[in-house]
């Protein structure tokens, strides 16, 4: 077996390293057990704050540095506790969803809480995603405000994500950041913010560089990643502008994608 050619693999969750029933297949962890044991680090790097990805790392096993939140919240799983924690501005965050909704009319919200068990709150009309992640239904508008955020989600009712996210963008592009993470989530994030943010300081602790660094994902939050990366693999489901920018497409997370690709590299 032939040395592993990267120091670091940063997985995407949602839609990359998980399957649609939130579980990670048997291949898959045995591809990341056998990258790990010929010397390179994982490390998660989700949309999901740290509330809704604590459970995942610890079915995982996973003891190191998690990025969560967009790139917001720089976790150590082992240790339970936050490295760092950016927030957003809500005073920014209320004005532009003002000038968002005088574009495009009235949106559904939700909010992540900043902290370690920071509450989902989910306003009237605001579409769930199913499954097990808790939240938390709000009615008064002060309510949303009444504590630091990560970010914000906004959905619309007849816009697609594409077209809420492209009219977002084009019109608070100066204020915030807006990115699309999937099905139906639409973020605003504070300006600046990606995951190849809360990569780079991850990286930085583990003495790691871009250079030697293989990324996977699926959605548009992972182009900058896939900038910070040597080499950005986007797997079989992944979202068309992901797929335009990745060095390779792989199968799909249904599939075992990422195993895929670590197991030629193993082998190579």
């Amino acid at each position: 077996m032939s040395p592993f050619p990267y120091r670091l693999v940063a997985t995407d969750l949602d839609g990359t390293l998980l399957r649609s029933d939130e579980s990670v297949s048997d291949r898959t962890r045995n591809a990341l057990a056998a990258v790990t044991a010929a010397g390179a680090a994982h490390i998660v790097v989700t949309g999901r704050a740290v509330p809704w990805t604590r459970h995942i790392l610890d079915d995982l096993g996973y003891e190191g540095i998690a990025v969560c939140g967009q790139g917001a919240q720089v976790y150590h799983a082992g240790e339970h506790r936050l490295l760092t924690s950016l927030t957003l501005d809500r005073q920014l965050a209320g004005l532009a969803l003002s000038k968002i909704e005088a574009e495009v009319g009235p949106l559904a919200l939700a909010a992540s809480r900043d902290g370690l068990d920071g509450e989902v709150l989910m306003g009237p009309g605001y579409k769930a995603q199913e499954g097990p992640l808790p939240y938390v239904p709000y009615e008064d508008p002060a309510e949303l405000w009444s504590a630091p955020l990560t970010k914000l989600y906004i959905q619309h009712p007849t816009l697609t994500d594409d077209e809420l996210t492209r009219a977002a963008r084009e019109t608070v592009g100066g204020l915030v950041d807006v990115v699309m993470a999937g099905p139906g989530i639409v973020e605003i994030l504070p300006l600046g913010l990606s995951k190849a943010t809360g990569l780079s300081l991850a990286a930085r602790r583990l003495g790691v560089k871009a250079a030697e660094t293989i990324a996977f994902g699926d959605m548009p939050n992972d182009i900058p990643m896939f900038g910070w990366a040597a080499h950005g693999v986007a797997m079989g489901n992944a979202h068309e502008e992901l797929r335009a920018v990745a060095d390779e497409v792989t199968a799909s997370n249904e599939e075992d994608g990422i195993a895929l690709v670590l197991e030629r590299l193993l082998s190579a």
